[in-house]
């Protein structure tokens, strides 16, 4: 689908330079001569290099849909990780630098989406919650009541994680697979 250059928003993936780019900021810039065009940044959905470039309202961008499926985590095999197609059933691995520090979140069963670009998976998007036991929990210590204290603790999975002080080792809480942080204790 073509779009105009001041038509990108940001998490636009688009075809430029012959590969695929994901718009992570947009900025408009009307300068006082000549005319406006938006100041794109611009991430490489195949190896992760960075670009800004500029795009006038005139430029035709090739905007790129891809294609969202459920996966099922299923196992870590190597330093694969093993996911199965909610839908047909099929499996596919991959690599466990493509998934990132998140994969210490993936649990069995776990429903993830995949995306696909040409049947070739370029992104992958984890649940926002997952609830994980504390597995240590430095003590509290006294004095330290200001009303944002937080002390570290490690989850199940070994990361490393700051709670508030009155959570303990062996309680289950719910932590954010985005920029893992503490949310709040499972219920």
């Amino acid at each position: 689908m073509k779009i105009n250059g001041n038509e990108i928003r940001p998490g636009n993936v688009i075809e430029h330079q012959g590969t695929l780019w994901a718009a992570v900021k947009v900025q408009h810039v009307k300068p006082g001569k000549g005319g406006a065009f938006a100041q794109v940044e611009l991430k490489n959905l195949i190896d992760g290099r960075k670009l800004n470039e500029r795009f006038r309202s005139a430029d035709t961008i090739e905007r790129v849909r891809l294609e969202q499926k459920d996966f099922q985590y299923l196992y870590p095999e190597g330093d694969n990780l093993v996911f199965m197609d909610t839908n047909t059933y099929d499996q596919i691995m991959l690599s466990q630098d493509f998934v990132g520090e998140r994969s210490a979140f993936l649990q069995d069963g776990m429903t993830v989406t995949v995306e696909l670009y040409e049947e070739r998976p370029i992104g992958i998007t984890l649940p926002q919650h997952v609830t994980l036991e504390i597995a240590e929990a430095d003590a509290v210590v006294k004095g330290q009541t200001a009303s944002s204290s937080y002390k570290p603790a490690v989850l199940e999975n070994g990361v490393k994680v700051m709670v508030p002080p009155f959570i303990a080792a062996g309680e289950k809480v719910v932590v954010d697979t985005s920029d893992i942080t503490y949310v709040r204790r499972a219920d």
